[in-house]
């Protein structure tokens, strides 16, 4: 008979397992997205049957398995059923990998305190896995209990985090569910979400030069635990770097910044070509959305009204990875635009020399080379701000988007 192999849910929408099974060398593995009446009888079903378990099904199932491996009992969550001559097993892998994603960070928990925020089933797993990994003591922060959002000041010596909140998870983003800042001994944060890649939490810890790890190697660490449990195997632990890397760099953007004239939107096509990649030009997102072109939107409207407009299409174009992305030279004018460009991004600068950009049909560079070096003063601090890399612009067109591009397979890391 056929296996059933994949996930069951309610909502699988933006779900990533299919791709990393599949890269695991599991072809079938399928999304089944149940509404609760179709629980029961999805997992009654006569065939073979190996599914990961996801939101809201996981304390759900335990009426329906047969045998309970302790951990899951111990955290009170199923994530992975397999059915084995008949009986239905379930097992915890999320433990493992959120273990594993902590340690790859080079987080120590032993003997600190551990807050983790939320009080959900992912906070039961992070609790199981904090005192593993030898938590000395570990609160749990929620709305409404004990320890809450309003004492924080209560559990400031705090010295490890993991957030187990939907906060800040597509396409709520960026977003955190409290600032870092409320426990200043803090020595490393651990986010679950992976969906962005950087979250507002994520975004501040790096900030504040605090070490700090998302929630995507725990995703495929869970993964490749989950997969020896469904066909009895073994993997290579290597399996899970690889994809990791492989699963991050496929979903991170290129961001080109830089001034009006530098030759971002002609690079950004120069790497598209290189890279089979989706150019996105943000002025021309915005034409086609507004009918105007920017600088005709300053005109009529004022700049303010424009950065406005520009930062709505920003966040929209910046939800969708795997990009390129040019933008327009005042982008980096609004401080709120780094957090949307850098939690889905590697950001670049193209620099090029003054006396070579161009200024026709670009209003706020009117002035001619004068004018163009009183902007430059205003917006150098902010484009070195903004920027993960400077590419000088001072070959071909070309020879820059080859830079950036060898630059991004060779420097984005997760």
């Amino acid at each position: 008979m056929r296996r059933v192999v994949g996930l069951i849910g309610r909502k699988l929408g933006h779900s990533w397992s299919p791709q990393i099974h599949r890269m695991m060398g599991c072809r079938g593995y399928k999304l089944y997205e149940l509404e609760p009446e179709e629980l029961e009888g999805f997992l009654r079903r006569p065939e073979p049957m190996a599914v990961n378990v996801t939101i809201p099904y996981k304390q759900e199932v335990f009426k329906y398995v047969d045998v309970v491996d302790p951990a899951a009992r111990d955290i009170g969550a199923i994530n992975t059923i397999v059915n084995k001559k008949g009986r239905l097993f379930g097992y915890n892998t999320d433990k493992c990998g959120l273990e594993y994603a902590i340690l790859r960070a080079g987080l120590d928990f032993s003997g600190k305190k551990v807050v983790i925020l939320g009080s959900g089933g992912t906070s039961h797993t992070a609790t199981a896995a904090a005192r593993s990994l030898g938590a000395r003591e570990i609160v749990v922060i929620s709305r409404n209990g004990e320890n809450n959002y309003g004492n924080l000041e209560k559990n400031a010596d705090a010295q490890m985090l993991i957030n187990t909140t939907p906060v800040g998870m597509f396409p709520n983003c960026p977003a955190a569910p409290l600032s870092l800042r409320s426990f200043p001994k803090l020595q490393g944060v651990m986010d679950v979400i992976f969906n962005p890649l950087r979250t507002g939490l994520l975004m501040e810890a790096e900030e504040l030069r605090i070490p700090h790890a998302g929630g995507l190697a725990m995703l495929v660490a869970q993964a490749k635990a989950a997969e020896e449990l469904f066909f009895d195997k073994t993997l290579d632990d290597g399996l899970i770097e690889s994809i990791t890397q492989k699963l991050a760099r496929d979903a991170t953007n290129i961001v080109l910044i830089g001034m009006p004239g530098s030759g971002k939107s002609t690079v950004g096509k120069f790497i598209a070509q290189l890279s089979g990649r989706k150019l996105v030009d943000a002025d021309r997102y915005i034409l086609a959305h507004t009918g105007k072109r920017p600088g005709d939107i300053i005109l009529s409207r004022g700049e303010a009204e424009f950065r406005r407009i520009e930062t709505e299409a920003l966040r929209d174009i910046c939800s969708r990875g795997g990009q390129i992305i040019t933008t327009g030279g005042g982008c980096v004018t609004v401080p709120e635009n780094y957090g949307i460009l850098h939690e889905t991004g590697r950001i670049y600068r193209v620099d090029r020399e003054l006396s070579s950009l161009t200024t026709r049909g670009r209003p706020l560079s009117a002035g001619g080379l004068q004018g163009l070096q009183a902007l430059f003063e205003v917006r150098d601090p902010l484009y070195r701000r903004f920027a993960d890399v400077t590419v000088k612009n001072d070959g071909t067109l070309a020879e820059c988007a080859g830079k950036i591009w060898s630059d991004f397979c060779e420097n984005t890391r997760y």
